[in-house]
């Protein structure tokens, strides 16, 4: 099934909620893993040490993301071959995989070692899936984008994934009420995990009568295996520039998301309930800012908006974390956390469209997915073991911030040299 122009027009929105769905799956998965990180650690990965089960949890969670290049390679490849729609289809299957597993899996104290082997399998299951599925769903929404709107569509996919930050954010605030925190530890960390699960059958059904783009099924050749991967090759300069360009939204997204809760409850010693509060307001914002600033950048220019903005996070993350520590609060977690959820959405907001431009029309989702995934397996999703094990070793709550002033530098000076290929606009 090809859309036609009288379809795309009249049923954008219900597209871009039917291919962002799976999105949705896949960034709940690794929200609620991140935030009941320190339960999950207790249960498969225990210690006298909370660190040691901490940064195992964490050590666990990032280990997934360096299944995705391998995912966004073989599976952006097959979607490159066999089509967008085909390549949604099967990541969705395969992140339903991850999910199901954690949720029903017993713990340590019950089966022994296996208990952590089985987790540590579904984890690289989930990011071997994911590797291509923020890539495929980014790819299919610059593809079925009307003309000069390609920021603003794109952006739906991440604003798909502040859903689930939301949602599970949302969660946790009604469990931190009403569970004490040994039930919490026990079994109520499933919860949400569970909700998860009974969210697939839905997902699956949404996401089966995708047609496919336009763009995709215009073309009168598929590429070969074996053309893709030496095509991947041949084109690394600008994959390797979408890697360091994409290393802020990773990392500003990680840090405000997945380890706020650990970082406010364990290093800032605040109350759980309030720190999911300011979780579900990041995921808000970001929702909010994303779209926004997508449609910014297709007005202005893609580089305009990500310069500027990689430029304020490397001046104030800083002072702003240093402000933080020196007198935790509900207050000031929010006032920092909102201030990268604006960072992080008016840089990814213009960055994903500028990500499809860059990499090659033939590769667009295998070079994208390489490119974000590169990114995220890299640097990304070891953002909550990292921060962690700086604020330890360093002795500073504020450490985290340097993390962040990193990637920023990373980011812009990758944006300066980027260009878009040819035959971008298609």
């Amino acid at each position: 099934m090809v859309l036609t122009d009288a379809e795309r027009d009249e049923a954008g929105a219900w597209a871009v909620i039917r291919v962002a769905s799976g999105n949705f799956l896949e960034m709940y998965d690794f929200q609620v893993f991140g935030y009941y990180a320190a339960a999950i650690g207790a249960t498969f990965f225990p210690s006298r040490d909370p660190f040691a089960s901490l940064m195992a949890s964490f050590a666990t969670f990032g280990v997934a993301f360096l299944m995705r290049p391998l995912g966004a390679v073989l599976l952006g490849a097959y979607a490159d071959r066999h089509g967008r729609r085909a390549g949604l289809l099967l990541t969705l299957a395969l992140m339903s995989v991850g999910i199901v597993t954690l949720t029903v899996m017993p713990g340590y104290a019950v089966i022994g070692a296996l208990a952590p082997a089985v987790i540590l399998l579904g984890r690289l299951l989930q990011g071997f899936s994911a590797g291509m599925e923020l890539g495929g769903v980014s790819v299919y929404l610059a593809e079925i984008a009307p003309p000069r709107r390609k920021g603003f569509y794109t952006a739906w996919q991440s604003a798909s994934q502040q859903v689930a930050v939301v949602l599970a954010a949302v969660i946790g605030i009604v469990l931190a009420s009403r569970l004490a925190p040994t039930a919490m530890n026990a079994w109520g960390w499933r919860v949400p995990l569970g909700v998860g699960c009974l969210i697939v059958p839905v997902l699956f059904a949404l996401r089966r009568t995708l047609p496919e783009t336009r763009a995709f099924a215009a073309r009168t050749t598929r590429p070969e295996w074996g053309h893709i991967f030496a095509g991947l090759a041949m084109h690394w300069r600008p994959i390797g520039i979408g890697i360091l360009m994409t290393t802020l939204t990773t990392v500003t997204f990680y840090m405000s998301t997945v380890y706020t809760p650990a970082f406010g409850t364990r290093v800032l010693h605040l109350p759980a309930l309030p720190v999911f509060v300011v979780t579900a307001a990041v995921g808000v914002s970001n929702f909010i800012w994303l779209p926004v600033m997508g449609a910014v950048s297709d007005r202005v220019g893609r580089k305009r908006v990500l310069l500027p903005i990689g430029v304020l996070m490397l001046v104030v993350a800083g002072p702003a974390m240093l402000w933080l520590v020196q007198a935790p609060s509900f207050g000031r977690l929010l006032a920092v956390e909102l201030f990268f959820s604006f960072v992080f959405g008016a840089y990814n907001g213009a960055l994903v469209a500028f990500l499809t431009e860059v990499v090659p029309q033939h590769l667009r989702a295998s070079g994208f997915s390489l490119a974000f995934s590169g990114a995220t397996a890299l640097f990304g999703g070891f953002t909550p073991a990292i921060a962690t094990l700086l604020v330890h070793e360093l002795r500073n709550p504020a450490a985290p911030a340097l993390w962040l002033m990193a990637a920023a530098l990373v980011s812009v000076t990758a944006v300066l040299f980027a260009q878009p290929a040819a035959g971008a606009a298609a």
